[in-house]
């Protein structure tokens, strides 16, 4: 008998060996590993919004209010903060039904769906995050310009010289392209903070489908 017929022997005779798991004992190992992934964005999401509000909160002193009524866009910002916390309480309430929802899931077709659930809400909260950002930096940039000091006498500047047509579209470039540049970041944050989460998340949901074959 040669050396290959005898490896697989062997291997056939460990392979015996292991233990074999039921359908619910994997059931029950994906199911925990999902449902600790669900709980820690839920976590997360929860120190983020306390991060961010801690920091808003900082920088809300007297002074800056003041800055930001003399560029016309104190109510603004002020509206668009409400709006900005009021839909992210909402995500953090979305995420915590999911984590109650995958807690009581009893079934791989119902995880598969929560899985599902969570991977759409997760999407629809960074595009969000990236919209009131976008929407920020447009109110800020039109502030900054057309109502600030230092703003309004680079446009005199401009006017006077003639070249309000290129003036206005060297604006619009360099606002796309520094917006684009931060969206990126915020991006590469999100998709490291969320994605190794998902990525697991959807190794768990191939599992189960393997599972249902």
């Amino acid at each position: 008998m040669d050396e290959l017929e005898l490896l697989k022997k062997d291997w056939q005779k460990k392979e015996a060996q292991l233990p074999k798991l039921t359908y619910d004992e994997i059931y029950k190992m994906i199911w925990k590993k999902s449902s600790s992934i669900v709980k820690w964005i839920f976590y997360i999401s929860l120190i983020e919004f306390v991060f961010w509000a801690g920091l808003n909160i900082m920088f809300s002193d007297a002074e800056s209010m003041e800055e930001l009524k003399a560029m016309h866009i104190h109510t603004a910002i002020i509206v668009l903060n409400l709006i900005n916390y009021g839909i992210i309480l909402y995500f953090i309430y979305k995420f915590y039904t999911n984590y109650r929802k995958i807690s009581f899931t009893d079934s791989s077709k119902k995880l598969m769906k929560t899985i599902l659930d969570v991977k759409r809400t997760v999407t629809q909260y960074v595009w969000f995050n990236l919209a009131i950002f976008t929407v920020s930096m447009i109110i800020s940039i039109y502030g900054i310009l057309i109502y600030d000091s230092k703003g309004q006498q680079i446009v005199e500047n401009a006017v006077q010289n003639g070249d309000t047509t290129i003036f206005w579209v060297m604006v619009v470039i360099i606002s796309i392209v520094l917006i684009a540049l931060l969206l990126l970041l915020i991006w590469l944050f999100y998709r490291l903070l969320y994605g190794i989460l998902l990525k697991r998340l959807k190794q768990n949901y191939r599992e189960l489908e393997q599972l249902e074959v």
